[in-house]
């Protein structure tokens, strides 16, 4: 027999993504002992845990892989033959209606100018701003840039200037992070340039004085004096989604977290596994939230012994829960920089979820729900 550790470990499945198989009656343990609520598994029971993560990868639904698992060692073959030949021509079909609708949005987009503003931007900043007011906005918002080298135009910050008001923005599509402050210098119309992660890294190290920051952007380069220190390089070349429409959320239910209690919570806390059928994109811990009624966000569980987690049902929780990215959420938690921040959930458990801060409305980020059934 096989501990539920021994098992994740031989199998490739998580010790949360077995528990939850089980939950599921897919791959349920052979024992569970009556005093512990410990899981053990038999030997011929890896096999099938290796067939399920195979499965899995190929984005089969539940109910046909506990149809697969029934039938793989039996002696008549022909159902699970049929159903491997069935879901393979439904991905196949799957693909070849998304390819065609994917032509067709090519066309459209070939077709139709999408300028994120209303005047054409000329090119041209300066402007002028605090270093100690520049350096917090930049820390609100790198851990949201994104790495997808098929998604270039996300790979760095947004600097986005409007009269006197500088917003820097980055988002990798999961996450997305917005921030707020003052300038001073610039005139014209609205002008927005990306400036790629390295050279903001290299920005945020010139800002550990006090003094006056000049950024400036010439075309298509980019340079951010302070001091007698300076940084410059080219910008990206892409244009940036319009974030203005990302964010506008209809207003959600607020509660105020202890960020040092709360991060404790997540740390210690249960989490499932949410299994990534993207490319490039693995399993991830997730970490579901509820309230209660005193308003107290909780971090709960769904299996056995997990304190809280077990009251779920009692009443006292909200009826919707959040399912969020665990690591996600406590880079949010950092990059906000404050020991009490704002937790708004939405009005449904797939709305973002916002971390605010109490005193700055301007900064913020948006976490995108993880599924949480199968």
């Amino acid at each position: 027999m096989r501990s539920i550790g021994e098992m994740a470990r031989d199998s490739g499945l998580g010790v949360s993504a077995l528990r939850f198989y089980d939950r599921a009656g897919v791959l349920i343990p052979a024992r569970v002992d009556p005093g512990t609520g410990y899981r053990w598994y038999a030997a011929e029971q890896l096999d099938e845990a290796r067939l399920l993560v195979r499965l899995r990868r190929a984005a089969m639904p539940l109910a046909d892989i506990r149809l697969v698992l029934a039938g793989w060692s039996g002696a008549d073959t022909d159902l699970v033959r049929r159903l491997l030949e069935a879901h393979l021509r439904r991905l196949e079909q799957g693909l070849t209606e998304a390819r065609s609708e994917f032509s067709t949005l090519r066309a459209l987009l070939d077709h139709r100018e999408n300028p994120m503003t209303a005047s054409p931007p000329t090119g041209t900043v300066h402007l002028s701003l605090p270093a100690s007011a520049l350096a917090p906005a930049l820390d609100a918002v790198r851990f949201a840039v994104g790495e997808d080298p098929e998604l270039p135009m996300l790979g760095g910050v947004l600097f986005d200037v409007e009269g006197d008001v500088l917003h820097v923005v980055a988002t990798d599509r999961y996450r997305l992070a917005v921030a707020r402050t003052d300038a001073v210098g610039h005139a014209g119309s609205r002008e927005h340039v990306i400036v790629p992660a390295p050279l903001v890294d290299a920005m945020r190290a010139l800002l550990a004085d006090d003094g006056a920051a000049h950024f400036a952007v010439e075309g298509d380069r980019v340079t951010l004096e302070a001091g007698e220190r300076e940084a410059s390089g080219r910008c990206l070349a892409h244009e940036f989604p319009d974030y203005r429409r990302l964010v506008q959320l209809p207003p959600g239910r607020r509660f105020v977290v202890d960020v040092p209690a709360f991060r404790q919570a997540l740390e210690a806390g249960p989490v499932r596994v949410a299994e990534e059928r993207e490319p490039g994109r693995s399993a991830r811990d997730v970490s579901v939230l509820t309230t209660v009624d005193d308003g107290t966000v909780i971090v709960c569980g769904d299996d056995e012994g997990n304190g809280d987690g077990n009251r779920a049902g009692d009443g006292g929780f909200d009826s919707n829960r959040i399912g969020v990215d665990r690591g996600f959420l406590l880079d949010a938690l950092d990059a906000a920089g404050r020991d009490r921040l704002v937790l708004e959930f939405g009005a449904s458990p797939t709305a973002p979820l916002a971390i605010r801060r109490t005193d700055d409305e301007g900064t913020f980020s948006l976490l995108m729900p993880v599924r949480l059934d199968d």
